[in-house]
């Protein structure tokens, strides 16, 4: 009897200590776009930390001291990269030493594009076949090169089985198979210190990976997988409910794709102007036509030339709006406009204006779309 009370007090404690142990689990992220994706993964068990809220931009943003503690106690720490959160590298590795700090630059499967040559680049025609991984040829240079507005009318469950959606409803192993390992280590740590860490130098930029990844919904499924994987690996008690969500996220998101497809079939041929070249993965996806950015990026403002360069490309290619972002200041986008057609919108990559949690991504897509469609019919 004695012995029956011991196992039976022996076996409380490892409950008591695990659950214990998983309500401890600290998640942190850095950006609204992923912290949605991480709650979204996290539903009914946790919420992931915040770092970068409101209408605060990854490129310019510091820590508060609250956030360096949130960090100092993470378990993990879900980030895209130098390239985008430079604030955050050294932060993670000074003071997060403890934390597991995941890029989610290296989920597997992502479809990845190099920076486009400048600021403004005339309908891509600055070479996307440099951008050039095996992988890229599945999606067709022939189909940038005309910003496939053909193959985009297409679109259809054949192109998607491209990037694997039964694949993924399947979540195995076999998908990242599919995908290549070997060509995902093409991407790897050569590769990076190939990109180097002179933040942001523009002409260096022009060479790096683009990491605004998640504007490509079928690319947010990839980081949603990823994600599933490291919770899962950190907080095993809860890897079922971790896989049972990432599923239902991913089903979400093909839903997504289809719906922006159809909403923004009528605007493709329409030419607009963005702040900062951050959209080529959505435009890549919808098949939407960006003619150039005010900026290569947010820390590099133009000067006088630029900008009279810029309103004369919106006029010479009839440009129909020029668009600013929440995260920085909009006068620029007004002084290019004038005396122009153009009208003015505003795209918000990071969802500065929307409620942070596991709904954040799908507003986010939803409201660019319609932020495009809204300018570019009138």
């Amino acid at each position: 009897m004695r012995a029956v009370k011991s196992a039976l007090l022996a076996s409380t404690f490892l409950f008591t200590s695990t659950a214990v142990a998983t309500a401890d689990v600290k998640v942190v992220a850095s950006i609204k776009p992923v912290h949605s994706l991480v709650a979204s993964v996290m539903q009914g068990v946790s919420e992931p930390s915040l770092l970068v809220k409101g209408a605060g931009s990854p490129h310019t943003y510091s820590l508060k001291p609250s956030q360096a503690k949130e960090l100092q106690a993470a378990d993990i720490v879900f980030w895209m990269s130098h390239d985008l959160e430079a604030f955050l590298e050294n932060s993670i590795e000074s003071i997060a030493k403890n934390a597991k700090a995941v890029s989610l630059m290296d989920s597997h499967g992502l479809m990845k594009l190099n920076f486009r040559e400048g600021g403004a680049f005339d309908a891509h025609d600055h070479g996307h076949d440099d951008h050039g991984d095996d992988k890229h040829d599945d999606h067709g240079d022939d189909r940038h090169d005309d910003h496939g507005h053909d193959k985009h009318d297409d679109h259809g469950d054949d192109k998607h089985d491209d990037h694997g959606h039964d694949k993924h409803d399947d979540h195995g192993d076999d998908k990242h198979d599919d995908h290549g390992h070997d060509k995902h280590d093409d991407h790897g740590d050569d590769k990076h210190d190939d990109h180097g860490h002179d933040k942001h130098d523009e002409t260096r930029t022009m060479t790096r990976v683009d990491p605004h990844v998640w504007l490509d919904p079928q690319n947010a499924k990839s980081l949603v997988h990823e994600i599933e994987e490291h919770l899962a690996e950190i907080d095993p008690s809860n890897a079922a409910k971790y896989e049972a969500n990432a599923k239902a996220v991913m089903k979400k998101l093909d839903a997504l794709t289809k719906e922006i497809e159809a909403d923004l079939k009528p605007i493709r041929e329409r030419g607009y102007v963005v702040f900062h070249d951050a959209y080529q993965y959505f435009e890549k996806r919808f098949g939407v036509s960006a003619v150039g950015s005010i900026t290569v990026s947010p820390e590099v403002l133009p000067g006088a030339e630029r900008v009279s360069e810029l309103r004369d490309k919106v006029k010479s290619l009839n440009a129909s709006c020029v668009f600013s972002e929440p995260q920085f200041e909009p006068k620029l986008v007004k002084t290019i406009t004038e005396n122009t057609d153009a009208g003015t919108g505003v795209l918000d990559p990071l969802g500065a204006n929307i409620k942070d949690g596991p709904e954040l991504y799908f507003t986010l897509i939803r409201n660019m779309a319609k932020s495009l469609k809204d300018c570019l019919m009138n």
